[in-house]
Order: structure tokens, then sequence, then C-alpha cells
């Protein structure tokens, strides 16, 4: 075919790369009912604009919003609370259409807005630079452990328990073509793992989550205190950015970096996006850190300006020898987040973080008064994990016949540890009435008795 590249001789030579038989062969893992078997699928004839409108408002009208109704849905992709003027000011033509910032002349509005966004990101994650984000947490979870390879010049990462599965997975997919050496630890919602006991000299850095996946806060400061005795470092995982209002900030218990998924203050889930990640380190480290980074000068005049600094890092100069294939940034993401933060202040943003948290306290201690219910972690945010007495499961899917999305099952986030069957995520944000945590409440209890 004209506009395929690839002839018969390249198909063959990739499939025996591959150890594929043939092309059927690799594509076993379709289901069959999803299978295009035809080149040229057998497409509808065309249609009038308002038909094509109509028929696409059908297909979507099929989905269920996270607003909805009832929703505990969390597990790194939270729903909060997001003013009206944030969407207002990020599609200003001057954000929307914004072209790539190599040109500070033409682009200081841009290039600002992501200065301040860093100086933010800096403040709450205790730390003293960020870049100008990076496409999700996960993705920024995965470079955090190249910079630290870089750094110490080792290969060991070790990845706690603790951490989202999506992001230590995203974490082990990078670190093949790195020849990282990346041991995950199995899922710790008991919050027994011994971190600390398995570094030594040939970790390069230990990735911890707080909270963690399971909801749970985490003390980072003997176990950062541990890596730096052995020469690694210590990245901190962030998954809801609320939690630095309230909590002590990773930068604080010494992490070395500190990496976050931002989505919750800047938009809503979506299906999972858009994210944008933060990614926060120490100066001493700022020349191997991935991304872009915006710096403040002056011009000729005296005036301030705002350029891209520190191009080293880029394809473009250092070629392979770039720290990272990230090229560029969130930029419309980042901006809404930063928006949302200067709506909130510093003051906004700590009371909300304790609306937060008072409601989650609030559930789990009325979750915890129903028959064979155990709230996994002592101390946590705004998300937490229950052990239920049958598998979480089946009770997720009662519950969701009725209109409740009651939480985050343990075997979808861990399908290969059948023994967390039992476990049921549930967050609450601010976004959470009265009414559908009664909802809740009396959806378990009905579904567990």
């Amino acid at each position: 075919m004209r506009y395929l590249p690839h002839g018969p001789a390249d198909r063959a030579h990739m499939l025996e790369t591959l150890g594929e038989p043939s092309i059927e062969a690799l594509y076993r893992d379709v289901p069959a009912a999803v299978l295009q078997a035809a080149a040229f699928p057998d497409l509808p004839d065309h249609q009038g604009e308002r038909a094509v409108e109509a028929h696409l408002a059908a297909l979507a009208a099929r989905n269920r919003p996270a607003g909805a109704g009832p929703c505990f849905l969390g597990a790194g992709a939270m729903r909060h609370h997001i003013p009206a003027v944030v969407d207002a000011l990020v599609q200003r033509g001057e954000f929307m259409t914004a072209y790539t910032p190599y040109q500070p002349e033409i682009s200081q509005g841009t290039l600002q807005a992501l200065f301040e966004f860093q100086t933010q990101v800096a403040l709450i994650t205790g730390m003293e630079v960020a870049n100008a984000s990076m496409y999700d947490g996960a993705s920024a979870c995965a470079e955090a452990g190249l910079m630290a390879q870089r750094v110490t010049r080792r290969a060991r990462v070790l990845v706690s328990g603790g951490v989202h599965p999506r992001y230590a997975a995203t974490t082990v997919t990078l670190a093949d073509g790195a020849h990282e050496a990346v041991e995950v630890l199995a899922p710790d919602p008991l919050g027994i793992e011994d971190l600390i006991g398995r570094v030594n000299h040939e970790t390069a850095c230990v990735i911890v989550q707080t909270p963690d996946v399971f909801g749970r806060l985490r003390d980072l400061t003997a176990l950062a205190a541990a890596c730096h005795d052995e020469g690694a470092l210590l990245v901190a995982v962030v998954t809801e950015p609320l939690a630095l209002g309230l909590v002590r900030p990773p930068g604080a218990m010494g992490a070395d970096i500190v990496v976050a998924e931002g989505q919750g203050l800047a938009g809503p889930p979506s299906f999972g996006g858009p994210g944008v990640g933060l990614f926060a380190t120490r100066a001493a480290l700022m020349r191997q850190m991935p991304g872009r980074l915006v710096g403040q000068t002056v011009d000729e005049d005296g005036r301030r300006g705002f350029v891209l600094t520190l191009s080293t890092r880029e394809q473009h100069i250092r070629r392979e020898k770039a720290t990272s294939n990230i090229c560029t940034n969130a930029g419309l993401v980042a901006l809404a987040l930063s928006i949302h933060l200067a709506l909130l202040g510093e003051e906004g943003f700590t009371r909300l973080a304790r609306t937060n948290h008072a409601l989650a306290v609030d559930l789990a201690t009325r979750l915890a008064r129903l028959p064979g219910v155990r709230v996994l972690p002592q101390a946590f945010f705004n998300e937490f994990a229950l052990l239920l007495p049958v598998p979480a499961g089946p009770v997720v899917e009662t519950l969701a016949d009725r209109g409740v999305l009651a939480g985050v099952p343990g075997e979808r986030l861990w399908p290969d540890y059948p023994e967390l069957a039992e476990v049921l995520l549930v967050a609450v944000t601010e976004t959470t009435p009265p009414a559908d945590i009664e909802a809740l409440v009396d959806g378990l209890k009905e579904a567990l008795s």
C-alpha cells in the first residue's frame, strides 16, 4: 500500500525479532469480538452534521460522569471542585494557542506563568527547584528513577509496595532501555515492609509514596537518612497534591526528588486525564533534572524577563546525551493548577486540605462500625483502605447497580495478588455531600448483611 512504508520483508523481520510467527499471533491477546479483520472496515455512509452529533452524544451518554451520583473513586485520580474562573482563564487565546516558548521575546506571558507554576510546586513540595511540569505523575516517577541513576551512577532502584502500581509499572517500562535494575516490592496494606533494611551501596534510589496507594501517611525522615548514609537518593511520590496543604512536605523530611500528579487541582478526573506531572528537586541536582526549566533574568534595559534555561538538557543540543526524551511540558494543565493555587492562597489551600481530611475521618469512623469492616491505615489524608469480610469486587458492582461508585477494589489494581481481593480503596473530597456519604454507608451495610 502506497502510504505504508513497511514492505513484507520489513514486517517479517519485525515479527522474527519479536519471536512471533505471524501478525495473527502478535494480536492473539485482542478479543476476537473487537479485532478488525478487514483492512477496510465497512463504515456507514456519510451523514449530516446534526445526525453525527446526535449519534456521538448517544455514545457519550453510555458513560457515567463521576459527578453524576455518589462517587468515592480515587487511587490516583481525585475529584475536586475547580472554580469556573480557572477554565475561563486557561481558554484565553493567549494561552490556548501559545506555541513552544523557545522565543522568549514573544512568549513572556507563557514563560512567566510557568515560572509562577514552578515556584508554587517548589513551595508545596518543600524543595528548592521545580521544572515546568511533566506529562503526568507516572512518567515523572519513572524519570526520577533515571535521574537518580545518573546522579549516583548506580543501577538499582527500589520501589516501595505502597507506590501506585501504575507508577511502578511505568518506572519498570522506562528503565528497561536504560539498563536499570528496578525492584518493585509486593503491595503492603499493613505497612510492615522494611525499606531501610534493603538500602545498600548499590542502591540508586528508593521510591516511596505518601500518602501511599492505600492512603497511609508516611514519615520519610528515617528512610531519607538511611538512603543518604548509603549514598542513595530518596524519591517521594504524591498522587494527591492537596495533601501537601496539610501534611509535612517531603522536602522537609529529607527527600531528594519529589514527583506528583497535579490533576486533582487542575481539572476533573475525566477517566484518568489529562494529567500534569510535578517534578521538584534540590538545587544541587538541578542540572540532572529532566524537562524544561524556566528562569528569571533581566534584559539589556534592566527589566525583569523570563527564558528557558539550562538548555544543555535539550535533545537539540546534547542529542543522545540529553537527560531525558522529555522535550515539552503539560503547559495548559500546569496553568490551570497554578491559577487554582493562586485563587486558594496559602490559607485556602490548608483550609481545603483540612476539610478533606475531616470528611475522610468521619466516613472512616462510620464504616469501621459496620460488622466485619476494618480500616487499615491508622493515619490517612482523604483516602483510606477498607478490609471487607468478603471480596470487594462484587460489593462494588452491587452498589454501582444502585448508582453508588463505592471505590476501587484491590483486585483492579493488583490482579496478581488475590490476597488483596477484600481490600477496597475509598476516597472522599470536598465534592462529597452528606447525602452521598449516607448512601455509601447504607449501601455497604446492606451489601454486607
